[in-house]
């Protein structure tokens, strides 16, 4: 916890300001404006102007190969052909994956591999026929040549048109030099003819032509944005994959979270209440030996040894609070958060709003966020005052720490398992969203967001 609000507070916020007031000197030209000759704009322009041979590739491969498996499927070579086609698609899919990378900068994940429960080439053509991605590869190779039809199409004339127009000016003479007319023939029938000739005329065509070259990169990334949407939803990992991945990292944070928690108490135990203990033993050890010879010194270490037994008692207390206070069990945790404010350094308003009891293992949860982030605002936030609010609003249990302390706490701690870092991945690990909004000068405050679980009979 120290790290986030040592790292924020101080002097870190200055290099902050200073590459927002560059930002600003580079960025001095309006978006509208810089919009048609940046990067980002011919780099999605290349990738719909590559979609439409590529979409026709695509669509020619996958209806050929399709139609002939489908045909031949009365035989035996239907299926490999229509294995091969659909293993091909997937390739296709990989290729179209790195595009999108490298030209729109959006990154999609492989889609989860073929599950072959042996070797042989029979396992993997079953893998590939019954692989979801392999369909939704198949899937996109027939979507994407009418989209990429399309959006090339409209691309190509408001692109063309808008520069035409814009520089207008620069070539309107090739119109009376070589086709003998003044210029761009607006109206014309056997007695009448309108051209773009005088100067106004001219100027007004420019700045039509501007406001086309204007409007024409935000036309590209409109029609670019059903291009990730293609992309993303049947090129990468469905949402059932991609949520076993989510839980199969959630589950390696619990675990190493688990480990680390048995770690620190086992360390507390050995170096705190076992250390005293062990003293205790030795000194009660001396105090017999010395009761006969020396009553009085014999007194004085048994007052001693008290001394030791009361504070090992209370490091036991302790201990066993951070495991789980018997306050949170037995009352809730309004009386354990209130238990935990007393010992702030700082006076602390606390409002729980529950009409009934959450799941011991969110309840647990939401006690060990408050007692961390007021722990750390007693160490770091420099406050003269902090408040802590608990409700429930549908389906979710919010957690709200504030103070007035110097503020700069954030989540960019590379420490890893410590701090708001470590924090905010035990809440992801029950699919819970920890928020910080800590200014420089602060005030700071902290949500967290878990998931609402009754209790059930205890």
């Amino acid at each position: 916890m120290a790290t986030e609000y040592g790292q924020g507070y101080g002097l870190d916020s200055t290099p902050a300001g200073h590459s927002g007031r560059a930002g600003e000197r580079r960025h001095r030209l309006p978006t509208v404006l810089r919009a048609p000759v940046e990067g980002r704009t011919w780099r999605e322009l290349g990738y719909v102007l590559l979609s439409l041979p590529i979409g026709i590739l695509l669509f020619t491969y996958a209806v050929t190969m399709v139609s002939l498996g489908a045909g031949l499927l009365v035989t035996f070579l239907g299926v490999p052909v229509l294995a091969a086609g659909l293993a091909g698609c997937r390739g296709f899919g990989a290729l179209e994956r790195t595009r999108a990378r490298g030209l729109l900068g959006l990154e999609v994940a492989e889609p989860e591999p073929l599950r072959m429960r042996r070797q042989g080439f029979a396992a993997w053509m079953g893998a590939v026929l019954k692989s979801g991605a392999s369909w939704r590869a198949l899937l996109y190779a027939v979507l994407h040549l009418p989209w990429a039809t399309f959006s090339f199409v409209v691309s190509v004339t408001v692109w063309t048109i808008g520069w035409s127009l814009l520089t207008y000016p620069l070539w309107f003479w090739v119109f009376p030099t070589y086709t003998g007319q003044g210029g761009i023939q607006l109206y014309g029938d056997g007695q009448h003819q309108i051209y773009l000739d005088n100067p106004f005329e001219i100027t007004v065509t420019a700045l039509i032509g501007l406001l086309f070259t204007i409007a024409t990169p935000w036309i590209v990334r409109a029609l670019t944005m059903v291009d990730r949407l293609l992309v993303h939803g049947l090129l990468g990992p469905s949402r059932l994959v991609t949520r076993v991945v989510e839980l199969e990292s959630d589950r390696g944070v619990v675990f190493d979270t688990a480990a680390a928690d048995l770690r620190r108490i086992e360390r507390d135990l050995h170096d705190g209440a076992q250390a005293r203990l062990v003293n205790l033993a030795m000194d009660l050890g001396l105090a017999k030996e010395k009761l006969r010879e020396d009553p009085r010194a014999a007194a004085h270490m048994v007052d001693e040894a008290h001394g030791e037994v009361k504070t090992a008692l209370q490091e036991l207390r302790d201990l066993a609070r951070g495991i789980h206070p018997a306050v949170l069990t037995d009352r809730g945790l309004d009386a354990a958060l209130s238990s935990v404010a007393s010992r702030c350094t700082v006076p602390v308003r606390v409002e729980v709003d529950l009409t009934e009891r959450p799941a011991p293992a969110i309840e647990g949860i939401a006690y060990f966020t408050v007692s961390e982030l007021l722990q750390n605002i007693s160490k770091h936030a420099r406050a003269t005052w902090a408040s802590v609010e608990v409700w429930r609003t549908e389906n979710r249990l919010m957690v709200q720490v504030e103070d007035n302390g110097v503020g700069g706490a954030d989540l960019s701690d590379a420490s890893g398992g410590s701090g708001l870092a470590g924090l905010a991945e035990r809440l992801d690990a029950v699919d819970g969203i920890l928020v910080v909004n800590s200014p420089a000068g602060g005030p700071t405050r902290v949500t967290a967001e878990l998931p609402w679980r009754a209790e059930r009979t205890r």
